[in-house]
């Protein structure tokens, strides 16, 4: 449930001050006529991801055994691109989101209403799917429960309640530490489903060494107890994986937390900037 409630959460905050981003602006500038039009774009962009989750889950609920092991495989693969793409864009990105929205915005209102429309829907709807691709490979190994839906479902609450504040002036929160921690956090997560991809790819047939152990902890680590529950479900960390499974979760996860810890570098000055004035 955490899993999925972290990616609701971030994924739905995202969203959530793109939206926020857009109305403020629309209001600030009076053009309050256009909202509905901003609303629409979001709720177009919200039916898309509901229906694309839909038809993710429909199509491996209807595929032969192997047939379904591959494409778990290939959508945790694309989840684990789409995730780490998305935590170091925002952690560049961030700054100027706003100001980059705002010229979209100020251009679509030229346009017209229905490029308002497109703009709300483009902004929200990369964000819609991204959450949609990446619940659906976070709970590929969970069972038929509801916490997965659950915990989603309650990230995305929490993130519009965020937003929200956010918009009414109400919170004042370090969005540039939220997003370090919540990309640390899902840096694992992503390094769990990467892992589980792999174990997919040796489930379908397609690589060997399914039954080739790295190690077994499961003296130490009962599988039934709450916490390798917990484990299991946030991180994909089992008692007993294969060793490619092992390989692929250290290879991934050690270059990705190095690089997004690694401290970004500084533009250097101009050397327009640090040439001396000339004295009036």
């Amino acid at each position: 449930m955490f899993a999925s409630y972290l990616i609701g959460l971030r994924e739905g905050l995202e969203a959530t001050l793109v939206v926020s981003i857009l109305v403020a602006f629309l209001v600030k500038s009076g053009r309050r006529e256009r909202l509905p039009m901003v609303w629409a774009g979001v709720g177009a962009a919200v039916l898309l991801s509901v229906a694309f989750g839909a038809l993710l889950t429909f199509t491996a609920a209807h595929l032969a055994t192997q047939q379904q092991e591959m494409f778990d495989a290939v959508t945790s693969l694309a989840a684990t691109v789409f995730v780490t793409f998305m935590i170091f864009w925002m952690r560049t990105a961030a700054r100027k989101m706003s100001g980059e929205l705002r010229e979209k915005m100020g251009a679509a209102l030229e346009l017209g209403a229905t490029a308002v429309v497109v703009v709300a829907f483009l902004s929200v709807a990369r964000e819609g799917l991204e959450t949609a691709l990446l619940w659906f490979a976070a709970v590929q190994g969970a069972t038929s429960s509801a916490s997965p839906l659950i915990g989603i479902t309650l990230g995305l609450l929490t993130s519009v309640a965020l937003g929200w504040g956010l918009y009414r002036s109400a919170l004042r929160i370090n969005l540039t530490k939220f997003f370090t921690w919540t990309g640390l956090l899902l840096v694992l997560v992503a390094a769990g489903i990467f892992k589980y991809g792999v174990h997919d790819l040796q489930e379908s047939g397609l690589v060997p060494g399914l039954n080739t152990h790295a190690f077994d902890i499961s003296g130490v680590l009962d599988p039934s107890a709450w916490y390798s529950t917990l484990l299991s479900g946030m991180f994909n960390i089992t008692p007993q994986p294969s060793v490619l499974e092992a390989v692929a979760w250290v290879a991934y996860l050690v270059p990705v937390l190095v690089l997004f810890l690694r401290p970004a570098a500084k533009t250097p000055a101009s050397p327009a900037s640090k040439s001396p004035q000339p004295a009036s």
